[in-house]
């Protein structure tokens, strides 16, 4: 994930480069032109596990303006890692996914990622990742889906560092036959994650382009209605937002990088209030079962975090994934944990700038095995059989 607040601001380079394209970028709408096209390659890792889960997806992000978001793919049942597969899926596309990759979901039999600065969802069948389709939404950053429809959070306008000009964010909700946008609802400033229980969708808005005046609620809207109803106050800052086995919503907070310190909130969707936090800082995080796996890592300072908290308890049960020194991991940016393996996936964006990689670590907190992947990889998506 990437925007404009001090926590994210990956290198001194990227703020000057990102700053001389942003506007061209969000002119030349949903543009992916004057990439350099990466081969595939491929690369055995591990064993071969035959389950229900027969792949998985790692989205690569790029740095910004540097139109390198790339697609990943490894292969349980052959145990076969392969990078850059977009390219290799479509010879007859010129270009590559586009800047900035955000989130990836499969949904039914397509595999959707979000391509945050080229202003678009690319759309492609979850088998072979070949092109479908995309869907234009201008500063586009996360997924969620239910009933034949996809929701996916916008900031509204083009990437800005000047509060100003920042504008009011939305949903924008899209028919995933046609892949038209069929409705939008206004939420706060710069939404993020969003997650639905039941018929009710909450949003994370951040307010990442207003500081110091961060956004601090989670919009609640109707799917029925399309409308947002109300507004949940939870901390400055939101990001995260994932729902556990119990209808409680995990929310992270981001702070004010000053004086507000990064937490993560539960909350009842029976009540929609806050029932416990956690003085926890969370980059990326994930729910297996009732253990909720999160982690953090800041480049600058090389404080690294990894939790498990148990979602039923609300406590935290582990402070550490791994006891094996062979493990050595910069910033921890994305996680995924197998459903039946419990093997633990966690990323490494390195320096933001050159090839991360990927870990797989045993139940046993023992390093499996570990492979390059592209620059910045963060977002996870298993294919089932």
């Amino acid at each position: 994930m990437y925007s404009f607040v001090p926590n994210e601001v990956r290198k001194l380079f990227t703020i000057l480069f990102g700053a001389v394209v942003t506007t061209a970028l969000f002119l030349l709408y949903g543009c992916r032109t004057d990439e350099v096209i990466l081969p595939p390659e491929e690369e055995h890792k591990g064993d071969t596990v035959l389950s229900q889960v027969v792949g998985l997806y790692l989205l690569n992000e790029g740095n910004m303006g540097s139109n390198k978001a790339t697609l990943d793919y490894y292969d349980f049942t052959t145990a076969t890692y392969t990078r850059n597969i977009y390219s290799a899926a479509n010879p007859d596309i010129a270009q590559s996914l586009g800047d900035v990759g955000n989130d990836l979901q499969i949904y039914g039999n397509r595999l959707y990622a979000v391509i945050n600065a080229s202003n678009l969802v690319e759309v492609m069948d979850a088998r072979t990742a070949k092109h479908i389709g995309t869907i234009e939404v201008p500063n586009c950053r996360y997924l969620t889906f239910k009933d034949g429809y996809g929701y996916v959070t916008s900031y509204a306008g083009p990437i800005v560092s000047d509060a100003s000009k920042a504008q009011i964010g939305y949903v924008a909700k899209f028919d995933t036959a046609s892949l038209q946008i069929v409705s939008t609802c206004l939420v706060g400033y710069q939404p993020d994650e969003l997650t639905i229980v039941g018929n009710t969708l909450y949003v994370a808005n951040s307010g990442g382009y207003m500081s110091p005046n961060y956004e601090n609620t989670l919009s609640v809207i109707d799917l029925t209605t399309f409308k947002e109803t109300s507004r949940i106050p939870v901390a400055v800052n939101l990001w995260r937002v994932r729902r556990d086995g119990h209808n409680r919503l995990w929310v992270s907070s981001r702070g004010n990088y000053k004086t507000v310190q990064p937490k993560l909130y539960c909350l009842d969707t029976q009540t929609n209030k806050v029932i416990d936090f956690l003085a926890v800082n969370v980059s990326d995080m994930y729910i297996c079962g009732d253990s909720l796996y999160t982690c953090s890592g800041d480049y600058y300072s090389s404080n690294t975090s990894y939790h498990i908290i148990n979602t039923q308890t609300r406590k935290i049960v582990a402070n550490q994934w791994f006891n094996d020194p062979t493990v050595e991991i910069e910033v921890p940016y994305g996680v995924m944990v197998h459903p039946i393996t419990k093997d633990i996936f966690v990323t490494d964006a390195k320096n933001y700038v050159e090839p991360g990689a990927l870990w797989c670590i045993g139940q046993d907190g023992k390093a499996k095995w570990s492979v390059r992947t592209g620059d910045i990889p963060a977002h996870f998506a298993a294919l089932y059989n």
